[in-house]
């Protein structure tokens, strides 16, 4: 409004001077007003949740607004920016912050309203379900309304190189026989296929993820374990050893489904070797050593075969159940001192017999051998002789050998000097020929050239050497000034011009 329209519509006596500025300052600061309570501005990084004041009531089991007319918490929320107009005496709103996932995480959503599941179920099948809502959330940032749900945040589950991931699925229908200990995929229960290495995302309440190691594992029977036998005579003997094992690849999830009863978690190679391992280990030591007496076990042959057949007997055992024995190593035995001690120095007497036996060996070998030295002194001469009677014979082959390619050599380079000047002369007259024949041609052609000139002037040289003469001057000279009748210059002319008064000669067209 301008200040004379203000003048006309206010009282001009009796108002203040700064009263005209009133009115626009309490505009400014109804807008303000407006602005602050109408509008709602959602900041970077946040989003708004809606409460109607008004509208129609709830029913009992309802706790979020079904519709935007009903009263109460409303299902949709506002997004970041500026919103408006918005009635305040309908409407209120609550400003709270993106849920973030973040990169080494992931979001389960979790609804907090809704009807509640039927008998046996896990997740919800629709919309106005309340509980865990089948998936997950990737990294990154989601507006959550936390009275109808919740994100709980969990971390993914790597797989890594050598081993497997166990996939046992919470939920979904029974198989169709339930007996099995491996389910189809789909079908609730520990799935058949295993999950190669890499990083997986399972929902937790859905779906879990156990690692096995395929990789080879080494466990010492003395370390970890009491490990004797009592022998045929009663004696008993002790013994430590190694045993590298690995799960197969193809057993991996039905390994895991029969030995994970107490540990229920990745360290099935425990279990392993609780319930596989050391039983057959302690199974094949009784029943294998109880067959031979103690002493036996003292000498090579004896611990040699039972080191053998206890390799073979533990991968035949462990073979089947899903578990590659790589190496069933015995590597000590202990048998009792009391039989151990003579029957230790038996077998010393036994190496020191051992030992006589190969000194006289050994003073024969020398025997033979100074009777070899003597042989090979005298070969040396007749090598020697030898070797001359070839050098004196390999030295004339050679100097005759020599001598022919030499001469050879000779011949033909004569021969090829008697074809170069064969070459050379028949070059000589081609190159002559050539010339005299250039010459020729050049003659012939300047002469037509100068045949054809002549026809064009009707067969008259002197037309022709006219033209030639006035050709050539024209290009030298612009101006000529000389007297006609006697001038030494015109003279030239004169013989080459025809004289005055006669007539034309004829032209052909």
């Amino acid at each position: 409004m301008s200040s004379s329209k203000l003048r006309s519509v206010l009282p001009a006596k009796g108002l203040p001077p700064w009263s005209l500025l009133a009115i626009p300052v309490a505009l400014l600061i109804g807008a303000l007003m407006v602005y602050s309570n109408c509008v709602i501005n959602v900041p970077t990084g946040h989003a708004a949740i809606l409460i109607r004041k008004t509208g129609i009531d709830l029913k009992n089991n309802e706790e979020i607004a079904p519709t935007p007319d009903h009263r109460g918490v409303q299902r949709e929320m506002l997004g970041e920016g500026r919103h408006w107009p918005v009635n305040p005496y309908v409407w209120d709103w609550e400003i709270v912050p993106l849920e973030e996932i973040g990169e080494q995480e992931l979001g389960v959503r979790v609804r907090l309203v809704g009807d509640d599941l039927d008998y046996g179920q896990l997740v919800v099948t629709s919309d106005n379900q309340k509980g865990v809502v089948k998936g997950y959330l990737k990294p990154g940032k989601y507006p959550v309304n936390k009275f109808v749900e919740r994100i709980e945040h969990y971390h993914p589950v790597d797989v890594p190189a050598g081993s497997l991931g166990v996939l046992t699925n919470l939920s979904g229908p029974l198989a169709e026989k339930p007996n099995q200990i491996l389910v189809p995929l789909g079908y609730r229960g520990t799935q058949a296929e295993t999950l190669a290495p890499g990083r997986y995302f399972p929902n937790p309440y859905l779906e879990r993820i156990h690692l096995i190691d395929c990789r080879s594992q080494r466990f010492n029977l003395a370390e970890q374990a009491d490990m004797g036998f009592p022998s045929k005579d009663g004696f008993w003997v002790r013994l430590d050893g190694i045993i590298e094992f690995r799960v197969k690849e193809s057993h991996a999830a039905e390994i895991f489904a029969i030995y994970n009863e107490v540990t229920n978690g990745d360290r099935v190679d425990e279990e392993i070797v609780k319930k596989v391992i050391l039983p057959n280990a302690r199974s094949f030591c009784r029943l294998e050593g109880s067959n031979s007496l103690g002493r036996d076990f003292i000498q090579g042959d004896t611990r040699s075969k039972f080191q053998h057949n206890f390799q073979v007997a533990m991968q035949k055992a462990c073979d089947p159940l899903g578990i590659e024995i790589i190496q069933a190593l015995i590597t000590n035995i202990y048998p009792p001192e009391q039989i151990a001690k003579p029957v230790r120095q038996r077998e010393l007497a036994k190496q020191d017999e051992k030992q006589y036996q190969q000194q006289i060996l050994q003073q024969e070998s020398e025997m033979k051998l100074a009777i070899e030295k003597e042989t090979v002194k005298q070969k040396p001469a007749i090598v020697s002789a030898e070797q001359d009677v070839v050098k004196l014979t390999i030295d004339a082959l050679r100097e005759q050998e020599v001598a022919v390619t030499k001469a050879q050599e000779s011949l033909a380079v004569a021969k090829f000097k008697l074809d170069a000047a064969k070459d050379e002369a028949s070059a000589v007259t081609s190159r002559g020929e050539a010339a005299a024949k250039v010459v020729d041609l050049q003659n012939k052609a300047e002469s037509a050239g100068w045949e054809r000139a002549v026809k064009a002037f009707g067969g008259d040289g002197s037309l022709y050497a006219q033209y030639v003469l006035y050709d050539k001057m024209a290009a030298a000279y612009r101006t000529i000034m000389v007297n006609t009748a006697d001038s030494p210059i015109m003279r030239i002319f004169e013989s080459i011009a025809p004289p005055l008064g006669s007539p034309a000669p004829p032209t052909k067209k």
